[in-house]
């Protein structure tokens, strides 16, 4: 039968494993070692770009979207409900002030206008008629003023007579109660009709403003129609060129909607839009770049949106050379907000070695090697890096991406 093997001698055996494979590990890596020491890493140079250390000034940026707009564009708007007629203009053609640019169908606001030409010299004529009734009616009631009047005056000398015969006794008192009466009840039938000739002169008075305002409505609201029917000959206002014209024959216009658009060409500004997380660093007039091709312009933040859309924040960019050759309608440019500037610092041109601001590497060419180097950055845009330390004026650095040596302490350079 098997004898069991003791716990002493397994513990020994267990360790002699244990140190075996220590051994062969630190052969290993004194292997990798030696061969680190003795094989180094080499690079192509038609691998990698350069860049020399110089000294200048450097701006850094935020980057944002732009986009090159008219600095003037007109929208002409339907004055009316149409139908679109004509189209005398396409897009892209340059026009003069007062140039037709397309014709609406006026026929409907056209029969509106007469009808309310009619309704005007309805409200005319009702004017006339309440100004001739109220004419007749103060010359009856001043009539029957004048001969209230006259029988006022007759019954007085009655009381007159009466008081004489009662004093000569030819006539009772109550002749002359009776006399006094009927001079009393004429008084006040006076009264009552000069009252009626205020209150009807008022009334009057009343309905024929009255009418009048309604007429004042009615002629505003056909001056106002004719002006709308002016501006349905849809003409241009100023010269520039037509950016867009609706073309659609036919189609039904609501009041309001757009027509055309007609820019001024010779000058342009950037609609520009950043990412809300980012608006607390845009500000009225922050120097801006705009990038076309190899070339750049220069402006300022001239407008801010207060709203935020989308959690993006529109503004406008207002340019330096506005109308320089390069810009186009609608064309999409590389924008560039600067949010700092620094004079006379080490720079170098920026390129994919460079990862952002702080403690970093690089690669510099010494003796037909590139030797890793640490260094600082700085600010930073599209065309330099701002190198604060680890590289003198007149160093040549690698700027295109290193990152498959970046634990290599030198790399060999193959012609």
């Amino acid at each position: 039968m098997d004898t069991p093997i003791e716990d002493s001698v397994q513990l020994r055996r267990k360790r002699k494993r244990i140190f075996i494979i220590l051994i062969i590990v630190v052969l290993i890596a004194l292997l990798l070692l030696a061969l680190r020491t003795y094989i180094k890493p080499s690079i192509e140079r038609s691998a990698f770009t350069t860049t020399v250390a110089q000294r200048g000034d450097i701006e850094n940026t935020l980057n944002a979207m732009g986009e090159v707009l008219p600095e003037f564009e007109e929208v002409l708007t339907s004055p009316i409900n149409a139908a679109v007629r004509e189209v005398h203009m396409t897009a892209g053609t340059r026009i003069n002030a007062g140039q037709s640019i397309l014709t609406l169908d006026k026929g409907a606001a056209q029969t509106e206008y007469d009808k309310l030409g009619f309704q005007i010299e309805s409200k005319n004529n009702e004017i006339k008629k309440l100004k001739l009734d109220l004419g007749k009616s103060f010359y009856d009631i001043s009539n029957s003023n004048t001969i209230k009047e006259l029988k006022i005056g007759n019954l007085k000398d009655a009381v007159s007579s009466a008081q004489r015969l009662y004093k000569a006794g030819g006539a009772t008192r109550e002749d002359i109660e009776a006399a006094e009466l009927n001079l009393k009840v004429a008084v006040l039938e006076k009264q009552q009709l000069e009252n009626e000739i205020k209150n009807k002169q008022q009334t009057m008075k009343i309905e024929i403003r009255e009418a009048e305002i309604a007429l004042a409505i009615h002629q505003s609201d056909q001056q106002a129609l004719k002006r709308k029917l002016d501006l349905a000959d849809v003409s241009a206002t100023r010269a520039g060129v037509v950016t867009w014209v609706n073309r659609n024959i036919g189609a039904s216009i609501r009041e309001g909607d757009p027509l055309a658009r007609i820019a001024n060409l010779s000058s342009y500004k950037v609609s520009g839009t950043i990412a809300d997380t980012q608006a607390d660093q845009l500000r009225l007039n922050m120097p801006a770049i705009i990038r076309i091709n190899e070339s750049q312009l220069r402006g300022v933040v001239s407008d801010i949106s207060p709203t935020v859309s989308n959690s993006i924040v529109s503004f406008e960019v207002r340019l330096d050379d506005k109308d320089n050759s390069l810009l186009r309608p609608n064309m999409k440019v590389e924008l560039y907000l600067v949010t700092e500037k620094r004079s006379n610092v080490v720079r170098l041109a920026n390129g994919a070695a460079f990862k952002g601001a702080g403690q970093s590497y690089v690669f510099v060419l010494r003796n037909g090697k590139a030797v890793r180097r640490d260094v600082k950055i700085g600010l930073s845009n599209f065309d330099y890096v701002e190198v604060q330390q680890g590289i003198a004026v007149g160093e040549k650095v690698i700027n295109s991406d290193m990152g498959k040596y970046e634990h290599a302490a030198e790399v060999d350079i193959k012609d």
